[in-house]
């Protein structure tokens, strides 16, 4: 058989999944492009330096978290605790900062974001669970959490010094959208540009095959739920400075709202597929779905039902063209 035969198939491979890879970029590039333009058309405020740099301020803590969990998706796993994480965070940052100090509490909200997502992969890995079901079970213990530290109460921070980083400017823009920024930078180029990435590529689209090539599949996914505990609690810091308190139950539905902007992005719910600038396109194509609905008086219940068929016809793609 000639070199030429044997490589056939795998070049007809490629071709595939290079044809996968457009439908979705398109996809989404042109249903952003589409929402863009018509609601620049349909009204004067949307197209104007304020209201977008509000959409990017508004869309930071789960343009974060959708950063991290799109990676988590790429490799095969779903972490629904981190609208939990996102919770505890949050009164963590405001408790340290009432008994300490404001910049101390929100480095340790931080900190204990990324503990739990670290937690998290422990648990998982050792238990062998369901990821799904895993971290479905630590957000109900994390919210436990949240709600036995608070008391139930609202956790208020009066130290002027702990908003500063949610509603600061710099230039016009809040500190949060350099921190969404540069944290999508910094999680693009780990899963796009690095060892590491590759390695998730490889678990999430077969994990036998990657540990039978020498990849640590346990520490590679160890290492998704830490980036996404971290993410959790960067955005949770964000929510508490922004209104100087956190109570426990903060970011209720954040986990699904971020798995849901990944996916109307392009990321394959079946892993091994996806690019973080999917996922912040997902969720910003959402944000201006929402900002357009509000400035245009219309009902929020056509907002959901819009959102909603995105969400379904993005599902729908990625199964029609994996089955072609």
């Amino acid at each position: 058989m000639s070199s030429e035969a044997v490589a056939a198939p795998g070049a007809a491979d490629s071709e595939r999944r290079q044809r996968r890879f457009e439908v979705r970029d398109l996809g989404i590039l042109l249903a952003f492009v589409a929402l863009f333009v018509a609601l620049s058309v349909a009204t004067d405020t949307f197209l104007t330096q304020r209201n977008l740099l509000n959409i990017l301020d508004q869309s930071a803590p789960l343009g974060i978290i959708a950063c991290a969990i799109t990676i988590c998706i790429v490799a095969g796993i779903f972490d629904v605790s981190t609208g939990a994480i996102f919770a505890v965070s949050a009164v963590v940052a405001a408790k340290v900062a009432n008994s300490t100090d404001p910049y101390l509490g929100l480095v340790a909200g931080v900190l204990a974001g990324l503990g739990l997502g670290i937690l998290n992969g422990v648990l998982v890995h050792y238990t062998r669970i369901n990821s799904f079901i895993g971290t479905l079970a630590t957000s109900i213990v994390y919210r436990g959490i949240a709600i036995l530290v608070t008391g139930g109460m609202i956790v208020t921070v009066t130290d002027e010094a702990f908003s500063k980083l949610g509603t600061q400017e710099l230039v016009e823009a809040k500190y949060s959208v350099y921190v969404f920024v540069a944290f999508f930078a910094f999680t693009a180029f780990l899963l796009a540009r690095t060892t590491f990435g590759r390695y998730v590529y490889a678990v999430g689209g077969n994990p036998e095959a990657a540990r039978l090539s020498g990849i640590r599949v346990g520490l590679v996914l160890g290492a998704c739920y830490a980036l996404s505990g971290l993410a959790a609690g960067i955005a949770g810091v964000l929510a508490a400075s922004r209104t100087s308190s956190a109570q426990a139950d903060l970011g209720m539905g954040l986990e699904l709202a971020a798995i849901a902007a990944a996916v109307v992005g392009g990321t394959s719910i079946l892993g091994g597929e996806g690019a973080v600038w999917r996922g912040v396109l997902g969720v910003l194509t959402l944000a201006i779905i929402g900002n357009g609905f509000d400035l245009l008086s219309v009902n929020t219940t056509y907002q959901q039902l819009v959102q909603g068929v995105l969400i379904l016809l993005a599902v729908a793609v990625d199964q029609l063209v994996r089955r072609r």
